[in-house]
């Protein structure tokens, strides 16, 4: 079983904040270096514009989950519409635990943080995409309550496409 880490806090980024800017970028960078991240380092131009970029964009938040001083995860998170429900929604874009501290409930504090600011801003639900061989991420997430996305089970789940320009 793994060793639990110290309490767990999670709280709002503040992008203003140099210290919580820094904390954003090494994060993003821990989880882009990692496989499931995409295995290579954020460019220097992204390390530059990230933080900027997340500010400006509107429904953008970024929540940090500490031990101590120690920040130990990131929700890169983005309000959207949902035109079905009317309402904002959630999606979860980056969700960042450094490998030395997973599977110590850091991930679960941060998705429980999420849901937590997502019904404070007044979302129907909240999204996230996941790849196919993280089980490990996969079973947090089930955990929760998440689950394949689907309007009518006949029709077949959502898939997650994209085309990079």
């Amino acid at each position: 079983m793994a060793t639990l880490a110290p309490t767990v806090t999670v709280r709002l980024a503040d992008y203003a904040d140099a210290a919580d800017a820094a904390r954003v970028v090494a994060l993003l960078d821990s989880y882009a270096r990692d496989p499931m991240g995409g295995g290579k380092p954020l460019s220097d131009d992204v390390r530059e514009r990230l933080v900027p970029g997340l500010a400006a964009h509107p429904g953008t938040f970024s929540l940090l989950a500490f031990a101590g001083d120690e920040a130990l995860g990131l929700a890169n998170c983005i309000t959207g519409f949902s035109t079905f429900a009317a309402r904002p929604l959630v999606n979860i874009h980056d969700m960042a635990v450094l490998s030395e501290a997973r599977g110590k409930g850091v991930g679960r504090a941060l998705m429980l943080a999420v849901e937590a600011e997502a019904r404070t801003r007044g979302a129907c639900k909240i999204t996230l995409e996941v790849l196919s061989g993280n089980d490990t991420a996969k079973g947090l997430y089930a955990s929760l309550g998440y689950g394949d996305y689907a309007l009518d089970p006949q029709a077949g789940t959502a898939l997650f496409w994209e085309k990079k320009l």
